[in-house]
């Protein structure tokens, strides 16, 4: 699949090449950069405005085959300085062998249109600062630098970063659910948009996990979606979005649960994704691995059900269904099977947080309610 470059990225070229033409006078209908993790980004400049001590210019999202909400979307970047700081020099002016290529310009990176603002803790930047992270930050920093250093400019440059439209693409993200308000956020720490990136989604749920940690929480509920949204409101009174989703990083969000200090964490969901942390499977994604109607036929053979029972399971094309042959054998039987499995879970949620974090789960679906949970799971869901 064809890998993309990210927004912070883009924001970096467009900084570059509205420097170059601010210092030189001169069209740039194009840029090369090198990210961070060594590509070289080569782009073309569009919609470039000038004034005489600012230039403004943009850079086109190619996200790749990444669906990512951003791609196609256009990130400006407008410099500005003093005019009379503007200083207009030949390139061969300033061709010093001793140059590492940076150089000791001012340079101030600001959030425009479109870019979103940070009003709660624990994310990259401080409250109250543009949602634009440490690394595009770096990544602007550098190559203003360097232009500068080209032209012996030695001023202020202001670096405005704006994407028109950003806030209603930021409704389509976790900006909202992560206190970013007002637009996107300019990411990347590689540079390179990789599809259907797990780190991606993997460093939101940290971000969300981290925020919350800083705010006080000692104990936190993860789930891997909005399944059982009526169930848990109805039997305990709690809003499901009140949980950090996890997608089907279970183990990886246990994992980051212990590495931020939490003394208790609940895992709430659908049987269809947690059946599986019953056979030590982390990653719930069907692209990993399945086994639930082998699960649930193993805890069905140590309950005792019919081997009849047993084939219709292994069968069966949904958790949902094979729960159904199972309920046929009475509620008892169906006790004894979601005992089997509950077990398991808790041995491997245990066991993958080798004991550090009290782990309590609690598995339901829409059609039977509550399945089962860990002791604690019912008291801890209340409290949280």
């Amino acid at each position: 699949m064809r890998e993309g470059f990210t927004t912070g990225s883009c924001a970096a070229a467009a900084a570059k090449a509205a420097t170059y033409m601010l210092l030189s006078g001169r069209k740039k209908e194009s840029i090369d950069i090198t990210v961070p993790r060594g590509d070289v980004f080569h782009t073309d400049i569009v919609d470039i405005m000038s004034t005489n001590n600012s230039v403004r210019c943009a850079v086109v999202k190619d996200a790749g085959d990444d669906p990512d909400v951003t791609n196609g979307c256009r990130v400006y970047a407008e410099v500005r300085t003093e005019a009379e700081d503007t200083q207009m020099h030949d390139e061969s002016e300033s061709d010093d062998p001793d140059n590492d290529g940076l150089h000791n310009a001012i340079v101030r990176i600001h959030g425009g249109e479109g870019i979103g603002r940070v009003t709660r803790p624990g994310l990259d930047q401080p409250v109250g600062e543009a949602a634009i992270n440490h690394v595009p930050r770096e990544m602007i920093m550098k190559e203003v630098q360097e232009v500068c250093g080209i032209f012996d400019h030695f001023g202020t440059m202001d670096v405005t970063i704006s994407v028109p439209g950003g806030e209603e693409i930021a409704k389509k993200t976790f900006n909202p659910r992560l206190g970013i308000e007002g637009g996107i956020s300019i990411i990347g720490t590689s540079g390179i948009v990789e599809p259907m990136s797990r780190k991606a989604v993997q460093d939101t749920i940290f971000l969300e996990l981290r925020q919350r940690r800083e705010a006080g929480s000692e104990g936190i509920v993860i789930s891997p979606g909005n399944y059982g949204r009526d169930f848990l409101k109805k039997e305990y009174g709690y809003d499901i979005d009140n949980a950090v989703k996890i997608s089907n990083f279970a183990g990886a969000a246990l994992d980051m649960c212990v590495e931020l200090g939490y003394r208790e964490v609940l895992l709430a969901g659908h049987i269809g994704k947690l059946v599986k942390l019953a056979a030590g499977i982390m990653n719930t994604h069907s692209h990993e691995a399945d086994a639930r109607m082998e699960t649930i036929a193993a805890a069905g053979i140590r309950a005792g059900l019919p081997g009849e029972s047993l084939l219709k399971i292994l069968d069966a094309v949904s958790t949902t269904e094979a729960l159904g042959y199972v309920a046929e054998n009475g509620e008892e039987m169906m006790e004894r099977v979601m005992s089997t499995i509950m077990d398991r879970i808790e041995y491997y949620l245990a066991f993958r947080t080798k004991g550090q974090i009290r782990t309590e789960c609690m598995v339901y679906c829409d059609e039977y309610g509550l399945l089962g949970q860990t002791a604690g799971a019912g008291e801890l869901i209340e409290r949280l």
